[in-house]
């Protein structure tokens, strides 16, 4: 029973997404929604990672994790739509693999309001980054929906995994965890290593005169000319 009661809950998650699956109504924004969790190993561990976690704790924590996680991310989304970069975006993903890896491989359990915040946070950096790579000419809504989809049924799948497994398994979460933790370590690693900068937090694109007017904004403006 508690099987079928989870995989309705992620069916409802997803009923969104499928109402944007018909033709006119932003087809491809849905599939990229939908593949951008899939195909990034970032975003695949981390949310795969918050359905083991949720799973290992007790109580309200079981629901609270992915609900928060799937709120936040939408929350981010729509920053990332408006061009909104948070700092450090890519290191703050490889942390969230990193941390969440280590949740699961120690089975801890902090108080509720951390294990919430700590989730929430990770989540924001996950769906800004979802909403910077919104493609071209695809609708925002399909598009988020497509991603929101995704990652209920990443959370559902950690935790039926962990929630009806034979306890005999448990420890091979664990390892999964400690697997999952370390890969964040080198993502970590591989974004630090890059050149940073610091991005704005008022995006070109959100000043309206910046399109048109080259003084507005100093990105538009031509290259001082070599003839004189």
């Amino acid at each position: 029973m508690r099987l079928n009661t989870l995989f309705a809950a992620a069916a409802l998650l997803l009923t969104p997404a499928l109402a944007f699956a018909h033709p006119g109504h932003g087809d491809n924004g849905l599939v990229a929604g939908i593949s951008h969790p899939l195909s990034g190993i970032d975003h695949l561990l981390a949310m795969v990672a918050v359905g083991l976690w949720a799973a290992q704790q007790k109580g309200a924590a079981r629901w609270a994790l992915p609900c928060t996680f799937v709120g936040t991310m939408l929350i981010g989304g729509m920053l990332g739509f408006e061009g909104l970069e948070l700092p450090a975006l890519e290191s703050g993903i490889a942390a969230s693999v990193l941390a969440l890896g280590l949740a699961v491989a120690l089975a801890v359990r902090p108080p509720l309001f951390v294990a919430v915040a700590a989730t929430a946070l990770f989540a924001l950096f996950h769906g800004v980054a979802h909403g910077l790579e919104l493609p071209d000419m695809s609708s925002p809504w399909a598009y988020a929906a497509g991603f929101v989809g995704a990652t209920a049924v990443l959370h559902a799948a950690g935790y039926a995994v962990v929630r009806f497994l034979p306890a005999a398994a448990a420890p091979l979460v664990r390892v999964a965890g400690a697997a999952s933790a370390a890969t964040g370590v080198c993502l970590l690693a591989k974004a630090v290593s890059k050149p940073t900068s610091i991005p704005s937090l008022i995006p070109c694109r959100a000043i309206t005169p910046c399109r048109d007017d080259a003084s507005r904004c100093p990105s538009l403006q031509a290259p001082p000319s070599s003839l004189n």
